[in-house]
């Protein structure tokens, strides 16, 4: 039940446009003007590091349906439905059509605040609700200017975009101190160790095949969601820094003797050897103790002494090693290869092993401050939703 002062109505009643952006794929440029993605729309804002780019003469082309303003808001409308409101026009960009733009009438509706309904689960759930297609669900222009929106007098959605605002800030600064620490071990690495790419440093170099102890395919069985048997883990367990990311698992059915073969055991490092050609190769070291084992597209490679799997893992993730996987692999439709034959003809460099264990603590303690810090960002997180929630409940 919404408040007395409070109204329901359409999206399409408080906008003065609601479109997308092109539908032919412009020419693109090696620089210019930004060309944003669905994937430009996170965490509540605009991700300018683009990849894409147009002229000025493309952009004016571009534009003269919808040129961005203050206030106008961007609704990726395939995949995440992520929101964000323009906040700066110094900055110019145009956009690709799975990217709705909504002009909000703003003596009707405060910017902010109908960003953050759209973001709220409430939003959320209309958007998913209302998507269509397969694959790549998509939530249509019609559909979005259908949206019933939660509408309380002007002076009240300013003050809920206020509030909502300030726990925003605490959720963005908690998850702008993670991303400063994600490049902190790659500064002590190459600090320590210098550039793989020239060895600065003069460290013995071999063959990954001299300090490998075995490598191990991981299992083809049929895995399933219902948590029968053992802890799967797949390509998507591991992230593109070489970090392990177990909160959804699929599980797998072995005999005892199976599961005893393809154990993981702390201090085994997991090697992606399937997976598209800028993702093949993304490495992990199995620091747990859990009862798992690793799916097909995966490897289990067990180390010789004179190598630490932290030193590995960080070797095998640097952008020296991400380089040289994407030109040595194998290319086939759709993914990339490289087996543990193929991986063990890549060269390793082998530094002293005291220096590599002085390395591993740093890992060991980086990993415990980085455990604090994901605790304060979900906290963060939960403050923000919290206050979403009552917001658009009328109880704020």
């Amino acid at each position: 039940m919404l408040p007395n002062d409070w109204q329901e109505v359409k999206l399409s009643d408080l906008c003065k446009t609601i479109t997308d952006g092109t539908h032919q794929p412009p020419r693109f440029t090696n620089e210019g003007i930004p060309f944003l993605f669905v994937r430009n729309i996170v965490g509540g804002r605009i991700d300018f590091n683009v990849e894409k780019y147009v002229s000025q003469e493309t952009y004016e082309e571009l534009t003269r349906r919808h040129r961005p303003e203050l206030g106008d808001i961007l609704f990726s409308a395939v995949g995440s439905f992520g929101v964000a409101v323009v906040i700066d026009t110094a900055r110019p960009f145009t956009f690709q059509r799975h990217i709705a733009f909504i002009k909000p009438r703003k003596e009707k509706i405060d910017p902010y605040f109908l960003a953050l309904y759209l973001n709220s689960s409430g939003g959320r759930q209309q958007s998913e609700l209302t998507a269509t297609g397969g694959s790549q669900r998509t939530v249509t222009l019609q559909a979005l200017a259908d949206f019933n929106i939660p509408l309380p007098p002007i002076a009240e959605q300013k003050r809920i975009a206020s509030i909502a605002q300030k726990c925003d800030r605490l959720r963005r600064t908690r998850r702008y101190t993670q991303q400063l620490s994600d490049g902190y071990l790659r500064s002590v690495f190459l600090e320590m160790f210098g550039d793989p790419s020239t060895n600065s440093k003069g460290w013995d170099v071999g063959i990954i095949d001299d300090i490998l102890a075995s490598s191990q395919y991981g299992t083809s069985e049929r895995s399933n969601s219902e948590k029968r048997g053992y802890p799967v883990l797949s390509m998507s367990n591991l992230t593109y820094s070489g970090r392990l990311n177990l909160s959804s698992l699929s599980y797998v059915e072995l005999s005892d003797q199976e599961f005893q073969e393809l154990k993981l055991t702390p201090g085994d490092v997991i090697f992606n050897r399937t997976n598209s050609a800028e993702l093949v190769g993304k490495t992990a070291h199995w620091n747990s103790n859990i009862d798992a084992v690793v799916a097909s597209y995966l490897v289990k490679l067990k180390l010789k002494k004179l190598i630490h799997p932290d030193y590995f893992v960080a070797l095998l993730n640097s952008q020296y090693f991400k380089k040289l996987f994407q030109e040595r692999c194998k290319k086939a439709i759709g993914q990339s290869n490289i087996s543990p034959t193929l991986l063990r003809e890549f060269p390793v460099l082998i530094p002293p092993l005291p220096l590599q264990e002085k390395f591993a603590q740093i890992v060991q303690r980086y990993e415990r401050l980085r455990t604090q810090q994901r605790e304060a960002e979900r906290q963060a997180e939960h403050l923000f939703q919290t206050v979403l929630h009552r917001a658009f409940r009328g109880e704020l």
